[in-house]
């Protein structure tokens, strides 16, 4: 199957919380067999911070995005593939390509939408019923999520969506896995992630109230648009942390934290990349409550949860290395057994499959 990816960057993770995502995808459908061409604009200054050359398992297309015209000229491009995706978050001229992608479905053509921040999506969607976007959901073919469980999917299926499917973050574990302590890295805990209008404010409940409450044990701070936010004394900014470090952030510190956006908490079912990137290097990941973690790691034993910035110290403080490498280890077996981008594409093609042969049984 020729797949047509229209979404954010796959060779930039700069202010693009989705690559991880998108790389772990397109490499586990190729593996499978499919031909996938990425288009992703030139913008926000991706392609100066690449992290990644062009990859032999996709064909990456940077277009222009300057106009109206270079977008439609590049969704033209796309038509004939199998499979067009329009993911969510491009960043610029999404109202556009949500169109545009559309007038390309047709009767060998299944035209998907692909929601990376669904719980973000919805609630923009609900709070304005002049959204763009809501009367496009029903002539979609189909809406892959890649968070939001059952809450999401009904959410969407009242919209119109014909069908709903989560496709949830998970493991590369060619690109995520255990590698030796970085001395740059080291301290007792480490949060990874850029600063976003609702992430900010549980950043600092879960990661920053922590740290002041244990003055004498070391914080690490990573991504981009922290540098001008009053930190503690020991939180260390890192700024941007590129993905070749990613590993090493996560095995040296005795634990990292995962602290999820306003939004997706309160969706659940919607663990973010650094959750399985974390797992993937065996490290001891905390993470902030939120519904259907179960579904992923069991708590106390894979992750440790915690429902404010004193359970984290109080986790942190009870912490000893010991502990710490057995629920990393735990997590690591745990992530490559059920929680692998070749499960997650072994999903998406049974999905395509089914909606196959139910044409086919159609009459």
């Amino acid at each position: 199957m020729h797949i047509a990816f229209f979404a954010s960057s796959l060779v930039s993770a700069y202010w693009n919380g989705a690559a991880t995502y998108y790389r772990g995808i397109v490499r586990a459908l190729h593996a499978r067999g499919h031909r996938v061409t990425f288009y992703e604009p030139d913008a926000f200054g991706r392609q100066q911070h690449r992290d990644m050359a062009d990859p032999d398992w996709a064909e990456v297309v940077v277009y222009p995005a300057d106009s109206e015209a270079d977008v439609l000229r590049t969704v033209e491009a796309a038509r004939g593939a199998d499979l067009v995706v329009k993911a969510s978050g491009v960043g610029v001229h999404d109202e556009l390509l949500e169109r545009a992608v559309l007038d390309l479905q047709g009767p060998s053509t299944t035209v998907v939408y692909w929601d990376v921040d669904a719980p973000a999506t919805l609630d923009r969607m609900h709070a304005d019923p002049g959204d763009a976007l809501r009367p496009l959901v029903p002539r979609y073919d189909l809406v892959f999520t890649y968070g939001g469980g059952e809450p999401v999917r009904q959410a969407y299926q009242a919209l119109g969506a014909r069908e709903c499917v989560p496709i949830y973050n998970a493991l590369d574990p060619s690109t995520h896995y255990p590698v030796a302590p970085d001395p740059r890295f080291e301290g007792e805990l480490g949060f990874l992630g850029n600063r976003l209008p609702d992430r900010e404010t549980r950043v600092e409940q879960f990661f920053l109230q922590a740290a002041a409450a244990l003055p004498r044990q070391r914080f690490l701070l990573g991504g981009s648009g922290w540098q001008d936010k009053p930190l503690p004394a020991n939180v260390r900014y890192l700024g941007h942390v590129y993905t070749a470090d990613h590993n090493a952030f996560n095995c040296t510190p005795r634990a990292v934290l995962n602290v999820s956006r306003e939004s997706m908490a309160r969706y659940g079912f919607s663990p973010a990349t650094r959750v399985f990137e974390a797992a993937g290097a065996a490290a001891c990941l905390m993470t902030d409550a939120w519904e259907g973690l179960e579904q992923f790691f069991e708590p106390g034993a894979e992750v440790l949860v915690a429902r404010d910035g004193g359970e984290v110290a109080a986790h942190l403080e009870s912490l000893d290395a010991d502990r710490a490498r057995a629920i990393g280890q735990a997590a690591y077996r745990r992530v490559l057994a059920e929680h692998t981008y070749d499960h997650r594409a072994a999903q998406f093609d049974a999905v395509l499959e089914g909606r196959s042969r139910l044409a086919e049984a159609t009459p």
